[in-house]
């Protein structure tokens, strides 16, 4: 009796001390599912990962498209000095790695988790993040994983088709308008969202210029297509984004602004020499706004009075110490928080092209031309841009590189700023995307876009071409088209790669093989 009388009290003691286990071993400084389901965070806490991971760094942007479009120049010569910048790959993947897993796959569980805790508008925003990011990745590579996106299964994952990927992306940007539009007043993104604090009529700016700027870029491959979806546009209630103010930013999270790093921090960037040739030949007041002067009045003896010295792309560099005192970007980004993603200048060039072609509601060209330009001096604060405007004189000079002449080039444009009503079509849309080139600067995929597409602005080839039948033989009188597959996606899943392949041009990946919108017709007209 006196052993049962124990074990009940052993008992009793045991479900006191074990009842509220739960609650008093949970660490209260923990983040529990419970604690995430208030006030949306369970859904929209993954929101400002996904915004900064939709621009790159130093592999994604400094070494690819800032070189090969002349914004930046490499002193160092990494690999030998032969890698990306010279046209023979060294780094593939890591756009496509940072879209998959900082973007995608977020995304994926948010998606999902909205319709779990029936929030739609959530999955309806993070699917317009995921539109941001693909239509950036398949700009690079062309085809890309996007529909099958997640699909369960050992089998290969199936690439889309660029002609099928634009019609998705413009059905899925109706959808999640329509939505957007019968709740204009939801105030549930606020605290998740660094850009535009929630506000859903910003972001309906943003849809309508992303679905522009998508449009534009079919204009030579699927006019119909592109009038079409760039008209809706123009014509939506909602509007687009057309004042500094409503410009789309990407935090930056407290990280340092790319550009700034790669500059200061480990000296591995400089100003590149075809914006030295535009900005300084062209009296542009925003050099001073991008870049800093050098110190060593030797380097632009050729142009005393702007003290801006660039690295051309693909150069011939010998040691990295020789191109170090070249222009740095400006101080000015080493303070910065956020990145522009999306501005009233792009779309202020975007309505002047459209203007050209004849587009409903796009206005004037010259107006928009100039908006453009104005647009871009105010968000960057420089000054003097009447001046500019009216410069019918000022032409791109001449590079030399005073420490290898191998270097040096005769500028291939001979444009000015000031717009010439008796100009042809083609000459009005070489300055639209010359200026669009200019504005672009720290956020410059579309410009590298835009010259595929159009051939302009007209820029130097590489100094150094060291393409081979490795990744693909760009010939003396091309460019850089794209970037390949990537590597873990060749071995890993290779049937869906080799069915891409042949959705490119040349039936083959490599470099030299043109995206579906980069058509070989040189008349933009």
């Amino acid at each position: 009796m006196k052993k049962l009388c124990l074990m009940v009290l052993a008992l009793i003691l045991f479900n006191s001390c074990t009842k509220n286990f739960e609650e008093i071993n949970t660490n209260p400084n923990q983040i529990t599912d419970k604690l995430l389901e208030q006030d949306f965070n369970l859904v929209g806490s993954s929101f400002s990962v996904m915004l900064f991971n939709l621009m790159g760094h130093q592999i994604e942007e400094d070494l690819c498209y800032d070189n090969w479009m002349g914004y930046m120049g490499a002193p160092t010569p990494y690999v030998g000095n032969v890698n990306n910048t010279t046209y023979y790959l060294r780094w593939i993947d890591a756009y496509w790695n940072r879209i998959y897993g900082s973007v995608m796959s977020p995304s994926k569980q948010v998606i999902e988790l909205a319709v779990e805790k029936k929030l739609p508008l959530f999955g309806d925003w993070a699917k317009l993040v995921r539109i941001l990011a693909i239509s950036k990745l398949t700009a690079i590579h062309g085809p890309v994983i996007y529909s099958n996106y997640g699909t369960s299964g050992l089998g290969a994952i199936k690439y889309d088709k660029e002609s099928d990927l634009y019609n998705n992306l413009f059905t899925q940007l109706d959808q999640i308008e329509a939505n957007f539009k019968a709740n204009t007043t939801y105030i549930g993104f606020t605290k998740f969202d660094p850009s535009y604090k929630g506000d859903i009529a910003s972001w309906l700016k943003l849809l309508n210029s992303v679905r522009f700027r998508l449009a534009m870029r079919l204009v030579k491959v699927s006019p119909t297509l592109a009038k079409t979806q760039g008209e809706k546009a123009l014509a939506d209630a909602a509007g687009l984004i057309s004042t500094n103010a409503e410009n789309f930013l990407v935090p930056l999270n407290g990280n340092v602004m790319p550009v700034s790093m790669i500059s200061f921090d480990w000296n591995d960037t400089r100003m590149g020499a075809t914006m030295e040739s535009f900005m300084v030949g062209l009296k542009d007041g925003r050099v001073a706004k991008y870049f800093n002067e050098v110190s060593d009045a030797s380097l632009v003896s050729d142009h005393p009075s702007y003290k801006y010295k660039g690295i051309r792309s693909g150069a011939f560099i010998n040691a990295k110490d020789d191109r170090v005192p070249y222009s740095t970007v400006s101080t000015d980004f080493k303070s910065v928080q956020k990145r522009r993603g999306f501005t009233a200048s792009e779309i202020a060039f975007l309505k002047a092209e459209a203007a050209l072609r004849g587009w409903a509601n796009a206005g004037d060209a010259k107006t928009n031309y100039e908006n453009g330009v104005r647009l871009s001096f105010a968000d960057w604060g420089a000054a003097g841009v009447d001046a500019y405007l009216a410069d019918a004189t000022s032409k791109p000079i001449n590079y030399i590189d005073p420490k290898d002449s191998r270097n040096n080039f005769t500028a291939l444009s001979t444009i000015t700023v000031a717009w010439n009503a008796g100009d042809s079509n083609e000459l009005k849309l070489e300055k639209i995307i010359t200026q669009k080139y200019l504005a672009t600067f720290t956020n410059t995929l579309e410009a590298w876009v835009d010259f595929r597409r159009t051939g302009y602005p007209k820029i130097p080839h590489v100094a150094k071409n060291d393409s081979s039948p490795d990744w693909g033989i760009i010939t003396s009188d091309q460019w850089i088209k794209r970037l390949v597959f990537v590597p873990a996606e060749r071995t890993g899943n290779a049937t869906a790669v080799a069915e891409a392949s042949t959705f490119l041009s040349s039936g083959k990946d490599d470099i030299a093989s043109r995206l579906w919108w980069d058509t070989t017709t040189t008349s933009n007209f």
